[in-house]
């Protein structure tokens, strides 16, 4: 089997739409992928009405979080998406998006930046503006090359220069909500030192002692030490190992299934789940 479980739709900061999205993951030989949008699960159920047969699909989101001023985020999977207090946490970090992005708009223009609002909005369509969204921008007008280029001191990395803080959750309240909603939580690309601050190792450790159920080890942000280093960590704290491509069509350089997570890792996420299922496709709509 080859599972991915972190990708994003359109829904989100990705390119491809969620039905786009899991036929391009069935068109790349997966057998399961999870959608992970940010903060939302509004793709989920455009994914379900387009899945192909033989292809799952999990739902999920990745939730943003925050400790002691380190920016860190939470994949959440099968989780009910309608449990009250997780539901309206991640409205908080949704409704915060639009000011947020409009206050980097701001900053830009005081660093002599031409980028609009109206040029964010449109290149976030109907997904969840953020700053991928704003990156991009930047790419149109070319001040940097790519959007990674982007999430820099210089530009909109956490502290940069037109960076603007949002509502985020600690990562500890994060794991009690989605536990409570009967998801299983895994944090995403713990060690991408590339994007940022990212926090101790015994922080880890205190998320594990707090319900955490897993780390992403295999992620395109984790050099190949790194990635067995975190493997040798969540052995040594009975956490579970995922390697997922943390797909965002064609606004990142990731291909789907370029990591991928070990069946039987898959297999026991499923089984402590209770919020929801995954959901095996039966060849839907082509439009």
């Amino acid at each position: 089997m080859r599972i991915d479980l972190h990708t994003h739709s359109t829904a989100s900061d990705g390119t491809d739409s969620p039905a786009e999205l899991v036929r391009n993951a069935a068109a790349a030989g997966l057998d399961v992928v999870a959608l992970t949008d940010h903060d939302t699960s509004r793709g989920h159920a455009e994914a379900v009405a387009a899945l192909p047969a033989g292809l799952t699909l999990v739902t999920g989101a990745e939730l943003s979080c925050r400790l002691d001023g380190v920016g860190l985020h939470m994949l959440a999977y099968l989780f009910d998406p309608d449990e009250p207090e997780l539901l309206r946490e991640r409205e908080l970090v949704r409704d915060d998006r639009v000011p947020r992005a409009r206050g980097m708009v701001a900053k830009l223009n005081d660093l002599g930046v031409h980028v609009t609002w109206e040029q964010v909005a449109r290149i976030a369509g109907d997904g969840s503006v953020g700053r991928p969204h704003v990156a991009e921008a930047l790419v149109e007008l070319g001040v940097v090359a790519t959007v990674s280029d982007a999430f820099t001191p210089d530009w909109l990395a956490d502290g940069g220069r037109a960076y603007v803080g949002k509502h985020e959750l600690d990562p500890f309240d994060a794991i009690r909500l989605v536990k409570a909603a009967g998801g299983v939580t895994v944090f995403a690309h713990p060690a991408a030192v590339k994007r940022g601050q990212v926090v101790p190792e015994s922080v880890i450790a205190d998320l594990a002692a707090a319900g955490l159920d897993g780390i992403e080890t295999d992620h395109m942000d984790h050099d190949p030490a790194t990635r067995a280093r975190l493997r040798g960590l969540a052995a040594d704290l009975g956490l579970l190992a995922t390697g997922s491509s943390d797909y965002h069509g064609s606004r990142k350089t990731c291909v789907l299934g370029e990591f991928t997570t070990d069946p039987d890792v898959y297999g026991e996420i499923t089984r402590r789940a209770t919020g929801a299922f995954p959901v095996p496709g039966a060849g839907g709509t082509t439009a």
